[in-house]
């Protein structure tokens, strides 16, 4: 349940060698990966019903942990060395996976898991506006400062700003944004820290959700108690939080981004929140104001603008240091 990034932002994105074409058609797996990730945002709300939200993000992680590692036995993968990739690994796993995890997770005992989702849509915008900031390379144009201005309008449309966000939890719907805001930030530390480490995607992967699963692990105890019972629904929830959501979801996300590119990859962002919302109003009864479905769309069409890139002189040569072929 994360944007997808460029591939130098990413810590497990780094140039991949060239594979044999999968047999299931990318958008299947593009399409999957869809509903995996539009209905996280519903199985954390479900989850939440039995446990407390700590308790929901480590056990994501734990299972979520478990798929990676058994892809790494299948591949035969090993674990990154290095005390300073470590170290990297370490923040990138808090800001990508600890912190966004568990702000989304306490955001739902608050909020719907139809704003939950939206909210997640608002991750390109924190980027764009941090990258202005923290990335050189990344330049301003007309078009994307438009689709920011864009983006964040739809924001307070969804919010209701001119009720005076009245019926909104204020506390749960910063979470959230908070929780958006989060990925960008750990992108945009791996891109400066760890782009073009030599180690393949799936170990960079692998050790980044061992360290989240280890930082939950220390703080679910001093902040929770260890759960008396184990409520079936919401155990199952967590489960399929972890195995699909966040383990499966990973695998195919870089197995999508390796055979067509980041830029085909990452229109995923734009269908979460419609898929979290049909997924919320149908199958919890969530209530839909029309302000909700109108503030997404602006949301989403402010990203999309955002990662409008600027075109190159007739001639110019380009070099990039993301580049994923």
């Amino acid at each position: 349940m994360s944007t997808v990034a460029r591939p130098a932002t990413s810590p497990t994105a780094p140039a991949l060698p060239a594979t044999a074409r999968p047999r299931l058609s990318w958008r299947l797996r593009f399409a999957a990966l869809s509903l995996i990730w539009g209905f996280s945002f519903l199985l954390i709300k479900v989850g939440t019903d039995g446990f407390a939200p700590f308790q929901v993000t480590l056990g994501r992680l734990v299972f979520g942990t478990a798929v990676l590692a058994l892809a790494m036995a299948v591949k035969r993968e090993r674990l990154p060395r290095g005390a300073r990739t470590w170290a990297h690994l370490t923040v990138a796993a808090f800001f990508l996976n600890a912190l966004p995890f568990s702000l989304f997770a306490y955001a739902e005992l608050t909020i719907p898991s139809t704003l939950a989702g939206i909210c997640n849509a608002t991750s390109p915008l924190w980027g764009m506006a941090l990258s202005l900031v923290a990335l050189s390379e990344d330049r301003p144009t007309r078009v994307r400062v438009a689709g920011l201005g864009l983006g964040f309008l739809g924001v307070l449309t969804v919010l209701g700003a001119w009720q005076g966000f009245s019926g909104l939890d204020a506390t749960g719907t910063a979470l959230a944004l908070l929780a958006s805001l989060s990925y960008p930030v750990g992108w945009i530390y791996v891109r400066r820290t760890l782009a073009g480490t030599g180690h393949s995607h799936l170990s960079l992967t692998g050790a980044q959700l061992l360290l989240a699963t280890a930082q939950l692990a220390i703080v679910t105890p001093l902040f929770t108690p260890f759960p008396t019972h184990l409520p079936l629904l919401p155990l199952l929830a967590v489960v399929a939080l972890g195995a699909l959501g966040t383990g499966m979801a990973m695998l195919i996300q870089y197995g999508i981004v390796a055979e067509v590119g980041p830029t085909t990859a990452q229109m995923v962002t734009y269908f979460i929140p419609v898929i979290a919302t049909a997924a919320g109003v149908a199958l919890l009864g969530e209530s839909l104001r029309w302000s909700t479905p109108v503030g997404a769309l602006i949301v989403l069409a402010g990203a999309a603008l955002t990662q409008v890139k600027p075109r190159q002189p007739h001639g110019a040569v380009v070099t990039r240091s993301d580049s994923h072929t």
